[in-house]
């Protein structure tokens, strides 16, 4: 064994790409042993070449199935963990990160709750689900623990809603739970405003939900039962003040309605709103408003009934506020109902407790931040943890063995995700990301997540870049989207996480998770291998290269980051060498854990890490930095087209088509960037390398990568430098400053500073004034506008893409409290 482990140890990654393929064939040894049963049984009957067709055809078969279908070994995630009786603190959660507020259980299908509202006044709109467009001044939560209380703000034109829960476990299907939502005037003139509040319950396919009317109008309970909930009660109370007595005059409506899914529940409510209602306070104006209405279906649908909506609509006149609970059947003994008093005195006892351990975990009051920025810090971490979301469908996948796209089974996934508004699922490179931060808060929910992300994975060893799992999530993204194509990878940041998580995971969790890594880490291998050894290449870009000024490389990551400018079989991408340099590093750890032969994953590590054969392979000595490589041309720019109209016709409008004025050739890409600075990124660098003074250099220099804000992603005196690359697509990793790459940047900094070289203080001095612009002007942005931004503009410090992006922008608590 030993002899074998050495004999390993001494081969190449194509050697290493063979035995995985070779551990491939085994585990499909008995489809093989049936595939010549069948071979000799067909030959018998057919002849030869019949038999022949037929085999092939049958291999075909199997592959196209192999793209399609669940990875074979046993799941990372026990069945059931995530039901209520194996983690009954965290089966109810905020898990609809799409709403503004809403909660629904960890479930296939779930019973799911939330709120809607309207400004009764003229040209205002129904908000319900998170939308850029809506133009809120700012939203977020400022407190969540991600367990089992939160507390968000929701500045909404002259309206300040404010949403708190709270849940108190017990029985057997994860406890009870209590809202509070507060609704008051901001700014002159909203003193006396109309709004309305929709609560509402809703069936995803199963369960049953009762309505109890007060007066005929007011609904005000509901009952139900469901799979995985059994009985519970659902209590609307009458609003109150701040105070707790009882608003003078209310107005209540309510809908009994089925619609064609969770998706459709904002169109089925807003379908049924009219307005000949009139609001009449004694002591104030006679105001019509629009109010729910009868349900008559939604027009132009043929959709099939899918969810029962049972909806209580409040309408008052600010300030005002309104509890609801949730008292689950199973709970036999019931301490003092969760509302009023006592639950004031329940989310007082949460925020505490959540400050105290925020302090105990990232010292930020030692370390000298004064409360705003305290606060701030607070909000970013609350707001990862509240977008976390559970999803449950089939993604859309796209292989070279099938003609059409192909459902994927059924698959449930917890995770974070980016952002609310824009990117509210789950992303495969972001999650690496999100999950350094969450694994320093509780790194049992990280580990958690890290395994629901390698059920994903085909028997292929493929995970899927976006998931778009259920008709909810699916209605947020664009078509074009949808499908996930099979050979498109997307950098392993799982390994991040994981490089954190090691030391403290226990045992059988690791053991449950290395079959899965080591087959994800084997499809890297097989299907991202480059032209030469230990080089490696992005599949998948863009294949259209005359709509583009540089064909994007989404499986990357760096969607328009400049590569060679012609894509070919020749590239060579050093990030993807970089990251794989991390993933045999991290595999290899856990190998050694577990007693697993670590050899093979070492012996990449020491060739990926190897400094000599990454400057033969990467280093242009002309740019005096690390590259890519592929067929690049120096000299492109995108002009529009001229067209000619047919006779009788008119013209046809002209596109923005790419121009080149200087013939491709094989050679580095002058693209100085995020790129070139993978190898000091994921330290590969040794600290006395002579390439990291450059490197360094660079970083530093203003007219590069330097800026008060922090790292741009592409270099000012590069060609692509802000470039547009196409008529339509604005530039988005060619300058902007991003987070999670500033954040590699200082932890990589932080590491050469602490290490002995002729660099050391160089990179002491980068790593404090790189942290100092980050946090400096992340503060800032989120003092003045009230959101964490996707990315920042170089020049002037302002947040830039979606917003609230509260997924790896987040990442600048653990700067603050210089964790790495």
């Amino acid at each position: 064994m030993a002899a074998e482990r050495r004999r390993r140890g001494a081969e190449g990654p194509r050697e290493a790409r063979s035995r995985a393929r070779e551990r491939g064939a085994a585990r499909g040894e008995r489809g093989g042993r049936a595939a010549l049963g069948l071979a000799a049984a067909l030959a018998l009957g057919l002849g030869l070449a019949a038999a022949g067709a037929l085999l092939a055809q049958w291999g075909r078969w199997r592959a196209a199935s192999r793209a399609v279908s669940p990875h074979p070994a046993a799941p990372a995630l026990p069945p059931g963990a995530t039901g209520p009786s194996a983690a009954p603190r965290r089966f109810w959660g905020s898990y609809r990160p799409h709403v503004y507020f809403g909660m629904k259980t960890r479930s296939p299908r779930s019973v799911v709750t939330g709120l809607m509202w309207l400004q009764q006044r003229e040209g205002a709109e129904l908000r319900h689900t998170c939308e850029q467009s809506d133009g809120l001044e700012r939203y977020g939560w400022l407190l969540h623990d991600g367990e089992r209380f939160g507390l968000q703000d929701i500045h909404d034109r002259g309206l300040l809603l404010r949403t708190e829960f709270v849940k108190r476990p017990g029985g057997l299907h994860g406890g009870d739970w209590s809202w509070r939502v507060t609704a008051r005037p901001e700014g002159a003139g909203s003193q006396a405003a109309l709004i309305s509040l929709f609560f509402y319950v809703a069936t995803d396919g199963q369960g049953a939900l009762q309505p109890h009317l007060e007066d005929g109008t007011r609904l005000a309970a509901v009952t139900g039962t469901s799979e995985e909930l059994g009985d519970f009660r659902i209590t609307f109370l009458r609003p109150t003040t701040d105070s707790g007595e009882d608003v003078k005059h209310s107005s209540y409506h309510y809908l009994d309605a089925w619609s064609p899914g969770l998706h459709r529940l904002t169109d089925v409510v807003r379908s049924s709103l009219s307005n000949r209602f009139v609001f009449t306070a004694p002591d104030g104006p006679r105001q019509r408003f629009v109010a729910v209405d009868a349900f008559r279906g939604l027009p132009g649908t043929a959709e099939a009934p899918h969810s029962h909506l049972l909806l209580h609509q409040v309408t008052l006149r600010l300030p005002a506020r309104v509890e609801v609970t949730f008292e689950s059947g199973s709970v036999r003994e019931r301490r003092a109902a969760l509302l009023g008093p006592v639950l004031t005195a329940e989310l007082a006892q949460h925020q505490a407790a959540f400050e105290r351990r925020f302090e105990e975990t990232f010292g930020l009051e030692r370390k000298g931040f004064p409360a705003p920025q305290r606060r701030f810090a607070q909000a970013a971490l609350s707001n990862m943890l509240g977008g976390m979301g559970y999803f449950h469908g089939r993604s859309l996948v796209q292989s070279p063995l099938h003609e059409h796209p192909v459902p994927y089974p059924d698959s449930s996934l917890f995770t974070a995700v980016p952002s609310r508004s824009f990117f509210p699922r789950g992303f495969l490179w972001d999650e690496g990301f999100h999950q350094l931060l969450l694994a320093r808060w509780d790194p049992e929910l990280s580990r958690e997540v890290v395994a629901h992300w390698l059920d994903l994975m085909t028997a292929e060893g493929w995970i899927p870049r976006e998931q778009i799992l259920g008709d909810e999530a699916r209605a947020k993204v664009p078509p074009e989207f949808v499908v996930q194509h099979s050979q498109t990878a997307n950098p392993p940041t799982l390994f991040l996480a994981l490089q954190r998580l090691l030391g403290s995971a226990p045992l059988p969790y690791l053991r449950r998770l290395f079959p899965r890594l080591r087959s994800w880490y084997e499809w890297y291998n097989s299907t991202q291998a480059g032209p030469l050894p230990y080089t490696f290449r992005w599949r998948g870009r863009d294949p259209d290269p005359e709509r583009f000024l540089n064909p994007k490389t989404l499986a990357s990551g760096l969607d328009d980051y400049p590569r060679a400018s012609h894509p070919s079989a020749d590239e060579r991408h050093l990030d993807l060498r970089c990251w794989m340099a991390l993933a045999s590093r991290v595999l290899a750890e856990a190998a050694e854990r577990l007693g697993e032969p670590a050899e093979p994953y070492r012996h990449m590590q020491r060739a990926l890490s190897d400094n000599e054969l990454l400057e033969r392979l990467h280093w242009a000595e002309e740019l005096s930095a690390f590259a890519d490589f592929g067929n690049h041309s120096r000299a492109v720019a995108l002009r529009r087209e001229a067209v000619r109209a047919a006779p009788g016709r008119p013209p046809p409008a002209p596109r923005m088509v790419r121009v080149v004025h200087e013939a491709p050739q094989l050679r580095f890409v002058g693209a100085l960037g995020y790129v070139s600075l993978f190898p000091l990124l994921l330290q590969l660098l040794r600290p006395d390398s002579p390439r990291l003074g450059p490197v360094l250099a660079a970083m530093r220099d203003e007219r590069q990568l330097w800026t008060p804000f922090g790292l741009r992603s592409l270099a000012r005196d590069s060609p692509l430098y802000m470039q547009r690359n196409t008529e339509h697509d604005p530039p988005y990793w060619r300058g902007s400053v991003w987070i999670n790459i500033n954040y590699l940047a200082l932890r990589a900094l932080r590491g050469y500073a602490d290490r002995p070289g002729p660099h050391r203080e160089r990179a002491a001095r980068l790593y404090g004034e790189l942290r100092h612009n980050l946090i400096s002007n992340l503060y800032r942005q989120y003092a003045e506008s009230g959101y964490l931004w996707e990315h920042y503009s170089d020049s002037t410090g302002r947040g830039q893409g979606s917003h609230p992006f509260t997924g790896w922008s987040a990442l600048v608590v653990l700067a603050m409290a210089e964790d790495y």
